[in-house]
């Protein structure tokens, strides 16, 4: 192994790679546990290690200390020294001189997190000076966040402040529970706006197209994202009595907002994100489906479009919808059911866009009807809202919820608890950027309590993701989740006053309180399951073994610690057998894992869609909110595969429906390497979205 090869450190700094290390840490574990005599062997076993090293490192992939020490390991048991292996790790073990706490590129670690954790804290989360050097720790950033969130008890007469930020810090702390991103980057900074989700009204007319485009610069400058409907604009070419002009159409304005976003960049910290949608009645849908045929294009935007019962009604028949002219009600022309469903199922086949809300459906379980129609959801989907509504969103850690190896729903309740009371207790520390906002928000109160990390909850089950026992599991799951979440709103409106609009709700007549409008929401969780170190919301794992690009020019073998785990106490864990997985992702086709293991190891593109369907819609069945969940498809996939899809979704009673087939984008964060010789995701990738970026 040539010596002037650079190795990656645990705390990530670099240094040269010395084969001379390597020698004298494995005579001295040898020497420990056989003697002097055959601590000889070490020159000779040190040659293999490194030989190995050499000719089977992935080409381009950053060579790090855990690399060295898993082929030092596979070497001692190739030689018949298993039982050195223990007094290597050992040696290791002291040559770092473990302390209180470790210092990973310059950001010290005082809880203990993986090494993505820290990076994604220190780009987005940790304060930083006037010359942008980080001056927090995680766990200071923890305190800060609980800190500001619990002094809202102060404004209710049974709230102990001391208390509350005790359980909010160790929540967190803990990484039990974590809000949504802006939560985390603005709470007990002068910026404090917390919310992630808003929905603002477009009417037709320039001065509400433009007062909604300032409200939703201000919004994302803050870090939260937008959604819109632009259904109510009138089509391209409509007249325009004031000037005697033509429109431009919807779409010329999408653009506009697409390009807004794009100047912002959220003050750097988070990327731009806006869902744009239109009614399939609309006479501008057919450009609207079309819109991102061409890659690069809207891509500060998600598409989805509106459908109603009626259309799947008329589609059933084969029968026509009438476009109609949102300024005058009439009817423009006749279109074919099947014919917009069609082009609906080719874009998102190539494109993984527009997806698709059934909006009826939303509007079903809309809490306050009398207040107003939802007509628009945020950017990733799952939270349908009012005109000018904000949600505050959370997602429970269910690798947490385990207590000596077993399911722990006593501490699922506890967590539960703290949670609402943390998302209730946001409402009133948030600072609102938009006065109209701020009312709406108020006077409904909605919260939405998810989970992350179900992936990893499902294996430490050995249950199969694509299996009715993880079905079953999911319901009971929800069902609790839900229950629970609304008793301890119930609770909080006994004791703080329910949401204003309670008595014109949907909740009144089920209960006589009730402190938010909503209570659960499955959101995609994107960086904070990075921070937390588990697979986002309720997707199942994208890779067994991938490579992750870290930052500029560095690439890493990252391999699933479940799996790892397992392939070790099973005795068929080496490094090359971690690199060959890594060249697909997945273990199916992998003779050296055993078939119990693969069955229970199974990815996103190893899982057919009805399975993927199937498991949102059991989420739904008890989720106030909606359902974010990415229907995954192989390359293979046809467009009737994308359309019996929608048919599911629609059947199963789901608020929604986004698909991605793999290779349908190119700039996606999941993807084959040029050569096609491994799997690789971007730094960011959390596995719930592999074709774009989450951004809750």
């Amino acid at each position: 192994m040539p010596e002037l090869v650079k190795i990656r450190k645990r705390d990530g700094t670099y240094e040269f790679f010395e084969v001379s290390k390597i020698e004298n840490a494995i005579r001295k574990a040898i020497l420990d546990v056989r003697g002097e005599k055959e601590s000889l062997k070490a020159k000779v076993l040190t040659k293999k290690a490194a030989d190995f090293l050499e000719k089977n490192q992935l080409k381009g992939i950053t060579l790090t200390v855990k690399d060295v020490e898993d082929v030092i390991f596979d070497v001692l048991k190739e030689n018949h020294l298993s039982d050195v292996i223990e007094s290597y790790k050992k040696f290791q073990k002291e040559q770092r001189g473990l302390t209180e706490f470790r210092t990973f590129m310059n950001i010290r670690d005082d809880i203990g997190l993986t090494a993505n954790s820290l990076k994604v804290l220190a780009k987005r989360y940790l304060l930083k000076d006037e010359n942008g050097n980080v001056v927090e720790t995680p766990k200071r950033l923890f305190e800060r966040v609980a800190k500001s969130i619990g002094a809202v008890d102060t404004k209710y007469s049974k709230g102990d402040v001391k208390k509350t930020t005790k359980a909010f810090t160790d929540l967190l702390t803990n990484l039990e529970f974590l809000p949504n991103t802006p939560t985390l980057m603005n709470a007990g900074t002068d910026l404090q706006q917390l919310s992630a989700c808003f929905v603002l009204p477009i009417e037709d007319n320039l001065e509400s197209i433009f007062t909604t485009l300032k409200h939703t610069a201000l919004i994302q400058q803050s870090g939260g994202g937008t959604g819109f409907n632009f259904s109510k604009i009138r089509p391209k070419g409509d007249v325009v009595k004031s000037t005697k002009g033509v429109a431009s159409g919807p779409i010329s304005f999408m653009k506009i907002y697409n390009q807004t976003t794009e100047e912002i960049k959220q003050g750097g910290k988070r990327r731009g994100a806006n869902m744009g949608m239109l009614s399939v009645y609309h006479p501008d849908i057919e450009q609207f489906i079309s819109l991102k045929s061409k890659e690069g294009v809207m891509n500060n935007f998600n598409l989805s479009v509106l459908l109603n019962d009626e259309f799947f009604e008329r589609l059933k028949n084969d029968k026509h919808i009438f476009l109609l002219n949102p300024r005058t009600g009439k009817q423009v022309k006749p279109v074919k059911a099947s014919y917009l469903f069609d082009l609906i199922a080719e874009n998102a086949w190539k494109t993984g866009d527009p997806g698709l809300v059934f909006i009826d459906e939303v509007n079903k379980y809309n809490p306050t009807p009398q207040i107003g129609k939802i007509e628009a959801t945020n950017p990733c989907g799952e939270q349908p809202l009012l005109p000018h509504e904000s949600c505050n969103l959370g997602s429970i850690n269910l690798v947490k919820m385990f207590n000596k190896n077993k399911f722990s729903w006593e501490k699922l309740k506890k967590t539960i608890r703290t949670s609402i009371h943390f998302l209730d207790n946001i409402i009133d520390a948030n600072k609102y950027v938009v006065q109209e906002v701020e009312q709406i928000t108020k006077a409904n109160r909605k919260i939405g309590l998810g989970v992350m990390g179900f992936a990893e909850t499902l294996i430490n089950l050995d249950i199969p993701y694509n299996s009715n026992e993880a079905l079953d599991f999911a319901e009971k799951l929800m069902k609790f989740i839900q229950k629970e979440a609304r008793q301890k709103s119930e609770e909080l409106g006994k004791e703080r006053g329910n949401f204003p609009n309670f008595e014109k709700s949907t909740l009144s007549k089920q209960y006589s309180n009730m402190r938010n409008a909503t209570v659960t929401t499955i959101a995609p969780t994107g960086t904070i399951s990075i921070i937390a170190g588990i697979s986002s919301g309720i997707e199942p794992l994208f890779a067994v073994s991938f490579i992750r690009e870290v930052m500029e020019g560095t690439k890493l073998l990252e391999t699933n610690d479940l799996f790892e785990e397992v392939a070790r106490e099973k005795e068929f864990y080496s490094k090359k057998l971690m690199q060959e997985i890594a060249r697909k992702g997945s273990v199916q086709s992998i003779t050296e894992v055993p078939k119990n293991i693969k069955r229970v190891f199974v990815t996103a593109m190893d899982i057919s869609p009805e399975w993927h369907v199937k498991m949102q819609a059991v989420f739904q069945k008890y989720t106030d909110n909606g359902v974010s969940k990415t229907i995954n498809l192989p390359s293979t996939a046809t467009i009737n595969d994308v359309k019996n899809a929608y048919l599911l979704a629609y059947s199963l009673k789901c608020k929604g429906i986004t698909v991605f087939r793999y290779g349908s984008k190119k700039q996606q964060v999941l993807f084959f390497s040029d050569d096609d010789k491994y799997l690789s995701a971007k730094q960011d990738f959390a596995g719930g979205c592999p074709g774009l970026e989450c951004v809750i």
